[in-house]
Parts: C-alpha cells; sequence; structure tokens
C-alpha cells in the first residue's frame, strides 16, 4: 500500500504539477538576519509581506502546522510563433510575464491538489491547508529549497535540475505531517555569469539581492525611473531575464507543458508606439490576463517611452510633443521630454520654444528637471549644428 507522501506525489503528476516536494513547518528563522540586514541597507523592494515575524515562522500565519508542501511549474522560454513584421518598433514582456497570470495558474494547480489530498486522508482526520505563492508571507525558494525542489543561485532564484530556474513556485502550509525531502545544496560553484552580466550589478554575490537595483523592480515602479537605468532596461517594459539568460544550468531549458503559459507574440512583444495612447478599457482586454499588468498601465507606458527612445525611434517624436502637450501625468510628461532629448537630432527654435513653455508651465518637480536636461541637451544640440 502506497504511503499518503507517494500517494499525493502520484495526483500531482495527473493534475500536471511539474515538481513536488516536502519540507517541515520549522521555522525559517535562519533568515532573519538577512532579512534585516536588507532592509536596513535599503535593499528591499517594498512588496514584501511587511509583518517580518510573519516570514519567518509558518505557525503565525496556520494553527498547527506539520509540514509545507512545494510545487513548481515550468514555464516556456521561446517563441515560436514570432509576430508579424509590421515595421513598427516593439517592446518585450519578460518571460515571467507570458501567458496568464502565473498566479492564477499556481493557485488553480493547488486548489486540485488539496482536493486530491483531502480524498486521499483518512476520513477521520480533519485536515487543513493553506495554499500561497510569492505573494504569501513565506519565501517560496527558501520553502522550495529545503523541500528539496532545487537549490538557490546566486542570483537568488530556485535552480532546478530538470527545468532550471524557469519555475513558478506554489506552497501549501498543511497540519499532516509529512515525511520531509532532502533539501539541495548549491551548485553554482565558481560559476558568476549571472553577478557579471547583470547590467546595474544587483546581485550581491552570496544569493542575495539589492532589489531596488534590479530591472526587474525598476520596470515595474510607477514613479520616474532613475536615468541610470533607463537605457539598461533597452526595449523590454516588464521584467528583466538576464540573470537567467546566461545561467548555464538554463541553457537549452524550454518547456511547453502548460497550453495557458503559451504567450501570444503580439501580446507580449507589443508595438511601442500604440501603447502611448491605450486607454484603460484597451489596456484590460489586451494585457489584463498577463501577471504584468498588475501595476496597471503607467509603468508599462513609462517604460514604452523610455524604449522607443533605446531603440532610436524618431518616428515617435509627433506622439511624444503630444503627449508633453496633453497627458495629465507628470511621471509621462518628463519621461517623453528626456526621451525627446535623446531623440531629436534636428533641432529647431519651434521645438525649443515648444519645450521651454512646457517646462515653463510645469508644475511637478521632478519633471521640472526633465524639461530641463532635455533643454540642455537640445540647446547644445542646436547650437553645434
Amino acid at each position: 500500500m502506497p504511503t499518503l507522501k507517494e500517494q499525493v506525489i502520484a495526483a500531482s503528476r495527473e493534475i500536471g504539477i511539474d515538481k513536488i516536494g516536502f519540507t517541515s513547518a520549522a521555522p525559517f528563522d535562519y533568515l532573519e538576519a538577512s532579512l534585516i540586514e536588507q532592509k536596513k541597507n535599503g535593499h528591499s523592494s517594498g512588496f514584501e509581506h511587511k509583518v517580518l515575524e510573519e516570514r519567518l515562522y509558518p505557525e503565525l500565519i496556520f494553527d498547527q502546522p506539520k509540514s509545507i508542501i512545494a510545487i513548481a511549474l515550468a514555464y516556456p522560454t521561446k517563441i515560436h510563433n514570432k509576430p508579424a513584421r509590421t515595421g513598427a518598433k516593439r517592446g518585450s514582456f519578460a518571460r515571467a510575464s507570458w501567458g496568464i497570470d502565473y498566479h492564477d495558474i499556481l493557485r488553480d494547480k493547488m486548489a486540485q491538489l488539496i482536493d486530491a489530498i483531502k480524498e486521499l486522508a483518512d476520513e477521520d482526520d480533519e485536515v487543513t491547508f493553506k495554499p500561497m505563492v510569492d505573494t504569501g508571507e513565506l519565501s517560496d525558494v527558501a520553502i522550495a529549497q529545503r523541500a528539496g525542489l532545487g537549490f538557490i543561485g546566486l542570483n537568488g532564484l530556485l535552480i532546478t535540475p530538470e527545468f532550471g530556474s524557469f519555475v513558478y513556485l506554489g506552497e501549501i502550509i498543511t497540519n499532516i505531517p509529512f515525511e520531509p525531502d532532502t533539501p539541495m545544496a548549491n551548485q553554482c560553484g565558481s560559476c558568476t555569469r549571472c553577478i557579471d552580466y547583470c547590467p546595474p550589478s544587483a546581485l550581491l554575490g552570496d544569493g542575495r539581492l539589492n532589489a531596488t537595483r534590479c530591472l526587474s523592480y525598476q520596470t515595474q515602479t510607477k514613479g520616474f525611473m532613475p536615468e541610470e537605468f533607463r537605457p539598461k532596461i533597452r526595449s523590454v517594459i516588464y521584467g528583466c531575464d538576464i540573470c537567467q539568460q546566461v545561467c548555464p544550468f538554463n541553457k537549452g531549458k524550454d518547456f511547453h507543458f502548460h497550453p495557458d503559459m503559451e504567450p501570444d507574440p503580439e501580446v507580449v512583444m507589443p508595438e511601442l508606439q500604440p501603447l502611448l495612447t491605450i486607454s484603460n478599457k484597451e489596456f484590460k482586454v489586451k494585457f489584463g490576463h498577463l501577471s504584468g499588468s498588475w501595476r496597471g498601465k503607467k509603468p508599462i507606458q513609462r517604460n514604452a517611452i523610455i524604449a522607443l527612445a533605446n531603440v532610436k525611434d524618431r518616428t515617435a517624436i509627433p506622439q511624444l510633443l503630444q503627449l508633453i502637450d496633453n497627458d495629465p501625468r507628470p511621471v509621462i510628461r518628463g519621461t517623453a521630454a528626456w526621451a525627446l532629448g535623446q531623440l531629436v537630432r534636428d533641432v529647431t527654435p519651434e521645438m525649443l520654444d515648444f519645450l521651454q513653455q512646457s517646462a515653463d508651465k510645469e508644475e511637478e518637480p521632478e519633471a521640472q528637471v526633465e524639461f530641463h536636461k532635455a533643454l540642455l541637451i537640445l540647446n547644445e544640440r542646436f547650437e553645434e549644428r
């Protein structure tokens, strides 16, 4: 007779869970010093759960926890049907934002697994569960590592032997005492490719990162993106894959197990210029199902403006001028002014007058800075003609 754990593993395969592991519900107190230091040094993103103790002690968020089940779902890394060639410049969403929002996919898989466990468990036992994704209290990467799914790389991501780091992670706290699996030790060895290739040097070298320097974080903020990071995002309008793309454990990894994860090329590689004037309704219809839409359209539009400057699309200049003249959001106006400074080569007196008038009526201090920097660049360019 198979054990309950063996039956749960078999059920997980039928459900379509690519990897499953088990660990105890013992505290993660060994993370405390690192988390405190991260916050003290200003390396936190602000997206983390706010109560430190609840990130460390499962018993604070669940009554009498005995085990934590960790699951992983592998996601695609290559688009096999490229978008139509229209001549227009395109941006891109990082791979973790392809297909249906992975939070929803994970929750569905975990709900199915919980139902299966309830069917398999002893009828006399009152079994309880708390499913979580990366928005939950506990560290999904720490749980997955302790449950034997993989090891934590120098990029801070879980790396599995089978799928590399291209996996979504979910966790289920339960009062069922499953036998724990063996944690996997780090296998990076002397390799530092992720650290070496990270454009903003966000990785600290020990599996931790300064989240505020991570390009993925920068693409998700709603204010002005610091100028240092703007050229580094290139044409990516959400997320960043660089530390995964250069990892040797990810070489050749491309899994298309889950139809809901399949990318629509026109959605995840959208034309940039139409994004500048997209309505809220249009944005929700086209991008609302992506995890990358969670911060709304404003960061995506700001990033699209930056991307247009990075790819030197001078056909966008008329639209940028319209944004400066008409958009009610200072971040969009200011970023558009910056982009003009990067794009305009044939500077005219009319262009300078327009920008100066726009700067004079701009009331937002950060936007004013962007206008003045653009004017300085364009005035110098005009004088050099």
